[in-house]
Protein backbone atom coordinates (compact mmCIF):
# COMPACT_ATOMS: atom_id res chain seq x y z
CA UNK A 1 0.00 0.00 0.00
CA UNK A 2 1.57 3.39 -0.79
CA UNK A 3 2.18 5.70 1.90
CA UNK A 4 2.09 9.24 2.10
CA UNK A 5 5.15 11.66 3.59
CA UNK A 6 1.95 13.18 5.59
CA UNK A 7 0.94 9.87 6.87
CA UNK A 8 4.36 8.53 7.58
CA UNK A 9 5.26 11.75 9.47
CA UNK A 10 1.70 11.03 11.51
CA UNK A 11 3.09 7.30 12.39
CA UNK A 12 6.62 8.49 13.86
CA UNK A 13 6.92 9.50 17.68
CA UNK A 14 6.67 12.94 18.51
CA UNK A 15 10.43 14.25 18.18
CA UNK A 16 9.79 16.85 21.29
CA UNK A 17 10.33 14.50 23.86
CA UNK A 18 13.33 12.74 22.30
CA UNK A 19 16.49 13.60 23.91
CA UNK A 20 20.03 12.32 23.29
CA UNK A 21 20.90 8.62 25.21
CA UNK A 22 24.25 8.65 24.12
CA UNK A 23 27.09 7.48 27.08
CA UNK A 24 29.86 9.30 28.29
CA UNK A 25 32.94 9.54 26.23
CA UNK A 26 35.44 6.55 27.11
CA UNK A 27 38.50 8.43 28.32
CA UNK A 28 39.81 12.33 28.09
CA UNK A 29 41.27 11.58 25.26
CA UNK A 30 37.94 10.73 23.33
CA UNK A 31 36.87 13.66 24.87
CA UNK A 32 39.28 16.11 23.82
CA UNK A 33 39.26 14.59 20.32
CA UNK A 34 35.62 15.32 19.81
CA UNK A 35 36.28 18.18 21.22
CA UNK A 36 39.00 19.22 18.75
CA UNK A 37 36.98 17.91 15.65
CA UNK A 38 34.32 20.54 16.77
CA UNK A 39 35.53 23.38 17.60
CA UNK A 40 38.38 23.50 14.66
CA UNK A 41 34.97 23.19 12.05
CA UNK A 42 33.12 25.07 14.00
CA UNK A 43 36.15 28.06 13.45
CA UNK A 44 36.91 27.36 10.11
CA UNK A 45 32.99 27.60 9.00
CA UNK A 46 32.03 30.63 11.45
CA UNK A 47 30.36 32.62 8.66
CA UNK A 48 28.09 29.52 7.77
CA UNK A 49 24.76 29.01 9.28
CA UNK A 50 23.92 26.19 6.67
CA UNK A 51 25.00 22.93 8.90
CA UNK A 52 25.06 21.36 11.85
CA UNK A 53 27.39 19.24 14.02
CA UNK A 54 26.21 16.39 16.10
CA UNK A 55 28.86 15.70 19.10
CA UNK A 56 27.78 12.40 20.68
CA UNK A 57 23.97 12.65 19.46
CA UNK A 58 22.04 10.04 19.16
CA UNK A 59 20.04 9.88 15.71
CA UNK A 60 16.59 8.65 15.79
CA UNK A 61 15.73 7.16 12.80
CA UNK A 62 12.93 4.89 12.89
CA UNK A 63 9.64 3.44 15.34
CA UNK A 64 11.33 -0.27 15.68
CA UNK A 65 14.55 1.91 16.69
CA UNK A 66 12.98 3.42 19.76
CA UNK A 67 11.05 0.44 20.57
CA UNK A 68 14.09 -1.75 20.89
CA UNK A 69 16.28 1.20 22.76
CA UNK A 70 18.75 0.46 19.70
CA UNK A 71 19.95 3.67 19.77
CA UNK A 72 22.66 4.85 17.17
CA UNK A 73 24.70 7.93 18.26
CA UNK A 74 28.29 8.71 15.92
CA UNK A 75 30.67 10.37 18.29
CA UNK A 76 30.90 13.08 15.41
CA UNK A 77 28.51 14.28 12.59
CA UNK A 78 27.81 16.77 10.44
CA UNK A 79 24.63 17.53 8.32
CA UNK A 80 25.30 20.25 5.03
CA UNK A 81 22.74 22.00 3.79
CA UNK A 82 20.23 22.79 6.90
CA UNK A 83 19.49 25.17 9.33
CA UNK A 84 22.30 25.81 12.43
CA UNK A 85 20.44 25.92 15.78
CA UNK A 86 21.29 23.80 19.03
CA UNK A 87 19.58 20.63 18.90
CA UNK A 88 18.33 17.96 21.53
CA UNK A 89 18.87 15.31 19.29
CA UNK A 90 18.63 14.51 15.48
CA UNK A 91 15.38 13.30 14.39
CA UNK A 92 15.40 12.06 10.79
CA UNK A 93 11.62 12.55 10.42
CA UNK A 94 11.66 15.83 11.70
CA UNK A 95 14.57 17.21 9.68
CA UNK A 96 12.97 15.98 6.00
CA UNK A 97 14.32 12.84 5.86
CA UNK A 98 18.13 13.82 5.98
CA UNK A 99 20.73 11.78 7.44
CA UNK A 100 24.66 12.60 8.00
CA UNK A 101 26.46 13.63 5.62
CA UNK A 102 29.58 12.51 7.16
CA UNK A 103 30.11 10.88 10.37
CA UNK A 104 33.09 10.46 12.77
CA UNK A 105 33.15 7.12 15.21
CA UNK A 106 36.24 7.59 17.93
CA UNK A 107 37.22 3.62 18.49
CA UNK A 108 38.02 2.30 22.12
CA UNK A 109 38.30 -1.31 23.20
CA UNK A 110 34.94 -0.99 23.77
CA UNK A 111 33.13 -0.19 20.71
CA UNK A 112 36.12 -0.60 18.14
CA UNK A 113 34.33 -3.79 16.57
CA UNK A 114 30.60 -2.64 16.61
CA UNK A 115 32.25 0.73 14.72
CA UNK A 116 33.70 -1.52 12.10
CA UNK A 117 31.28 -3.51 11.76
CA UNK A 118 27.76 -2.85 13.18
CA UNK A 119 28.06 0.83 12.44
CA UNK A 120 29.88 0.61 9.23
CA UNK A 121 26.89 -1.32 7.62
CA UNK A 122 23.77 0.67 9.22
CA UNK A 123 25.72 3.97 8.10
CA UNK A 124 26.42 2.57 4.44
CA UNK A 125 23.30 0.27 4.32
CA UNK A 126 20.59 2.51 6.14
CA UNK A 127 21.70 5.88 6.59
CA UNK A 128 23.42 6.49 3.07
CA UNK A 129 25.95 8.48 4.74
CA UNK A 130 28.33 9.62 2.03
CA UNK A 131 31.52 9.10 4.06
CA UNK A 132 32.66 7.51 7.18
CA UNK A 133 35.88 7.52 8.92
CA UNK A 134 36.70 6.22 12.06
CA UNK A 135 40.18 6.97 14.76
CA UNK A 136 41.63 5.80 18.19
CA UNK A 137 42.83 8.20 20.28
CA UNK A 138 44.49 5.49 21.79
CA UNK A 139 46.36 3.38 19.02
CA UNK A 140 45.73 6.40 16.25
CA UNK A 141 44.41 3.84 14.16
CA UNK A 142 42.51 6.01 11.20
CA UNK A 143 40.60 4.66 8.25
CA UNK A 144 37.80 6.23 5.61
CA UNK A 145 35.21 5.15 3.54
CA UNK A 146 33.36 7.28 0.81
CA UNK A 147 29.84 5.38 -0.50
CA UNK A 148 30.78 4.15 -3.73
CA UNK A 149 27.12 2.71 -5.32
CA UNK A 150 25.96 0.93 -2.74
CA UNK A 151 29.50 0.01 -0.49
CA UNK A 152 31.67 1.53 1.26
CA UNK A 153 35.00 1.91 -0.31
CA UNK A 154 38.38 2.93 1.30
CA UNK A 155 39.81 6.38 0.51
CA UNK A 156 43.34 5.91 -0.19
CA UNK A 157 45.18 7.99 1.78
CA UNK A 158 48.25 10.26 0.51
CA UNK A 159 51.72 10.35 1.02
CA UNK A 160 51.47 12.16 4.47
CA UNK A 161 48.72 9.40 5.57
CA UNK A 162 45.74 12.02 5.07
CA UNK A 163 42.64 11.28 3.53
CA UNK A 164 40.62 13.47 1.38
CA UNK A 165 37.14 14.34 2.79
CA UNK A 166 35.19 15.44 -0.56
CA UNK A 167 32.30 16.02 2.14
CA UNK A 168 34.00 19.13 4.13
CA UNK A 169 36.31 19.90 1.48
CA UNK A 170 39.20 19.11 3.45
CA UNK A 171 41.87 16.70 4.35
CA UNK A 172 41.81 14.33 7.76
CA UNK A 173 44.94 13.52 9.11
CA UNK A 174 46.55 12.54 12.41
CA UNK A 175 48.88 15.26 13.73
CA UNK A 176 50.98 15.04 17.23
CA UNK A 177 48.60 11.92 18.20
CA UNK A 178 45.37 13.45 17.28
CA UNK A 179 42.97 13.70 13.97
CA UNK A 180 43.19 17.21 12.35
CA UNK A 181 42.02 18.60 9.46
CA UNK A 182 43.79 20.55 6.37
CA UNK A 183 42.88 22.87 3.86
CA UNK A 184 43.62 21.89 0.15
CA UNK A 185 47.29 23.85 -0.13
CA UNK A 186 48.18 21.55 3.39
CA UNK A 187 47.33 24.20 6.18
CA UNK A 188 46.61 22.91 9.49
CA UNK A 189 42.73 24.26 10.13
CA UNK A 190 43.33 25.54 14.16
CA UNK A 191 41.69 25.33 17.04
CA UNK A 192 39.48 29.30 17.76
CA UNK A 193 42.61 29.23 20.56
CA UNK A 194 45.76 28.19 18.25
CA UNK A 195 43.85 31.09 15.60
CA UNK A 196 43.84 33.57 18.19
CA UNK A 197 47.81 32.86 19.03
CA UNK A 198 48.25 33.22 15.53
CA UNK A 199 46.62 36.34 14.88
CA UNK A 200 48.39 37.65 18.34
CA UNK A 201 51.55 36.88 16.56
CA UNK A 202 50.87 38.45 13.59
CA UNK A 203 49.99 41.95 15.13
CA UNK A 204 53.42 41.63 17.92
CA UNK A 205 54.90 41.11 14.46
CA UNK A 206 53.35 43.85 12.27
CA UNK A 207 54.02 46.17 15.11
CA UNK A 208 57.81 45.31 15.54
CA UNK A 209 57.74 46.20 11.48
CA UNK A 210 56.23 49.42 11.88
CA UNK A 211 58.18 50.65 14.81
CA UNK A 212 61.04 49.53 12.67
CA UNK A 213 60.42 51.18 9.68
CA UNK A 214 59.71 54.15 11.68
CA UNK A 215 62.75 53.58 13.46
CA UNK A 216 64.64 53.36 9.72
CA UNK A 217 62.23 56.86 8.36
CA UNK A 218 63.83 58.55 11.46
CA UNK A 219 67.31 57.75 10.86
CA UNK A 220 66.75 58.74 7.53
CA UNK A 221 65.52 62.03 8.07
CA UNK A 222 68.25 62.38 10.63
CA UNK A 223 70.90 61.43 8.13
CA UNK A 224 69.49 63.86 5.01
CA UNK A 225 69.28 66.75 7.92
CA UNK A 226 72.98 66.32 8.78
CA UNK A 227 73.84 66.55 4.67
CA UNK A 228 71.75 69.82 4.92
CA UNK A 229 73.63 71.08 8.04
CA UNK A 230 77.13 70.16 6.14
CA UNK A 231 76.06 71.87 2.46
CA UNK A 232 75.06 75.07 4.40
CA UNK A 233 78.05 74.71 6.04
CA UNK A 234 80.56 74.46 3.04
CA UNK A 235 78.30 76.69 1.38
CA UNK A 236 78.90 79.49 3.82
CA UNK A 237 82.71 78.98 3.63
CA UNK A 238 82.45 78.68 -0.08
CA UNK A 239 81.31 82.19 0.14
CA UNK A 240 83.99 83.42 2.67
CA UNK A 241 86.63 82.66 0.11
CA UNK A 242 84.37 84.59 -2.39
CA UNK A 243 82.84 81.71 -4.12
CA UNK A 244 79.35 81.60 -5.44
CA UNK A 245 78.17 78.39 -4.56
CA UNK A 246 75.94 78.36 -7.43
CA UNK A 247 78.28 78.74 -9.60
CA UNK A 248 79.60 75.22 -8.81
CA UNK A 249 76.71 73.23 -9.73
Amino acid sequence: MYVTAQQLEQQMPDASGLLSDEPEMESSLHYMQLLLLVSCLEWLWRDQNDFFIGANLTIYFSRQQLRNRDFRGPDFFLVKNTEKRPRNSWVVWEEDGRYPDLIIELLSQSTAQVDRDLKKNLYQNRFRTPEYFWFSPENLEFVGFELVGNEYQEIIPDAQEWRWSQVLGLYLGVEADKLRYFTPEGDLVPTPEEAARVAQQTAIIAQQQASQAQQRASEAELLLEQERERSQLLAQQLRKLGIDPESLT
